[in-house]
């Protein structure tokens, strides 16, 4: 490739010495070929703009017509008008990129005419065919690093392909694994994924052009700076979602508790937990609060009989505390999506100076509708009061001093 343009070079430089230098020898003649060179050159890059412009014109106008939006299954992933924006981008570094290949060839060939500008335009040419010529070498060189990085992408490819089916296989629950979770299969895929992709870039990186140059290696020491003293919360937030993935304290669906927050989980991320509460809010707590939180999970807490709610009423000792359990008793019987069977109970719990402390307990499977079980709850339990004639008017006690 080298003797190639060498020898490319020593031709240009002989025909215009021979046909350029010797044949021309009035300056006048020479004068008028370097001006019809010009001429026609004026003439070529007016022809060009004028179709470029031309053409353009016709793709803006039928790009809702011939030129159509571009979709893979039912996907849009560029419309008639983004499309036709891109045909106008290329058409445009065309049209200049012809324009400067024109003019970088012309203006040699009008100095080699004339004996005073002949080294330039020998000169002009090595501006031009030195780097074309550096980045044909460089790029029949990096051939074989090429063909290695090809095999290196294609071997990582498949692997993650070959772990994309096994998570697949047992997340449907068609692969078991003893000890292994399916809601674990993704999380721990996407995991091996990074860690390939990582492991692939570090086999990749010695086969880079330039990575052996200290710019190179300057640029990646500093982005790796930039990327440690930014990303600290992020990797703390990604750590911990990996730890709260692994102790499985919720799913998607689950209704829980994290501090003062009450919601459905609706997404997982690496990164956060995204709850929804019963006023369609949605909640963002980061996945290194969770884990430093206690989690109330209010479905795996009540998978079997049921979860307990509660409520806590204060009555006067002029009521006969079995008569207190019983209209408690008969509030919650009256009250819709609750248990049966455990059946409801009450404890009493606790003998202040003027009244008495109970807690109504019943068993609900109905997560999803505590706070409405709450309410119909507190309902019943004031109806069931009222009409026995009960007040639940708490007595206190005042003494007023004598200011003397």
């Amino acid at each position: 490739m080298e003797n190639m343009i060498d020898g490319f070079q020593q031709a240009a430089h002989v025909f215009a010495e021979t046909y350029l230098g010797d044949r021309l020898t009035g300056f006048a003649e020479k004068l008028g070929i370097a001006a019809a060179i010009l001429a026609a050159q004026v003439l070529i890059i007016w022809l060009i703009w004028f179709l470029a412009k031309k053409t353009s014109g016709k793709i803006s106008a039928n790009a809702g017509h011939r030129i159509k939006a571009l979709t893979i299954k039912n996907n849009r992933i560029l419309s008639a008008k983004q499309i036709a924006n891109l045909i106008l981008f290329f058409i445009r570094i065309l049209k200049y990129l012809i324009t400067i290949i024109l003019l970088f060839i012309t203006v040699p060939i009008v100095f080699s005419l004339f004996p005073a500008t002949r080294e330039l335009a020998f000169v002009i040419f090595g501006f031009f065919l030195n780097p074309l010529r550096n980045i044909l070498l460089s790029a029949l060189q990096y051939i074989p690093n090429l063909i290695t990085i090809a095999i290196i992408l294609a071997i990582a490819k498949y692997a993650i392909r070959g772990l994309r089916f096994f998570a697949r296989q047992i997340a449907d629950e068609k692969l078991l694994l003893p000890g292994f979770y399916p809601d674990w299969a993704w999380p721990t895929f996407h995991i091996l994924r990074v860690l390939l992709y990582a492991f692939t870039f570090a086999v990749v990186y010695p086969h880079l052009p330039g990575s052996e140059s200290r710019v190179f290696q300057g640029v990646s020491v500093f982005v790796g700076i930039v990327f440690s003293l930014g990303s600290s919360s992020a990797i703390a937030n990604l750590v911990a979602g990996l730890v709260i993935t692994y102790m499985r304290p919720f799913k998607i669906g689950d209704r829980i508790n994290i501090k003062d927050f009450t919601g459905c989980v609706v997404e997982k991320s690496p990164f956060v937990v995204r709850l929804k509460n019963i006023k369609n809010e949605f909640i963002t707590i980061p996945n290194l609060t969770v884990l430093n939180s206690e989690v109330i999970n209010y479905n795996t807490s009540g998978a079997e009989e049921g979860i307990i709610l509660h409520v806590k009423i204060t009555m006067g000792y002029d009521v006969p505390w079995r008569d207190v359990y019983h209209h408690l008793i008969a509030a919650a019987a009256k009250t819709h999506h609750i248990e049966e069977n455990p059946k409801p109970f009450v404890l009493q719990t606790g003998l202040e100076d003027f009244y008495a402390g109970y807690e109504l307990n019943v068993y609900t499977k109905e997560i999803e509708r505590i706070a409405l079980i709450y309410s119909l709850l507190y309902q019943n339990i004031q109806d069931e009061f009222k009409n026995a004639g009960i007040s639940m008017y708490a007595p206190h006690y005042f003494a007023k001093l004598d200011p003397q």
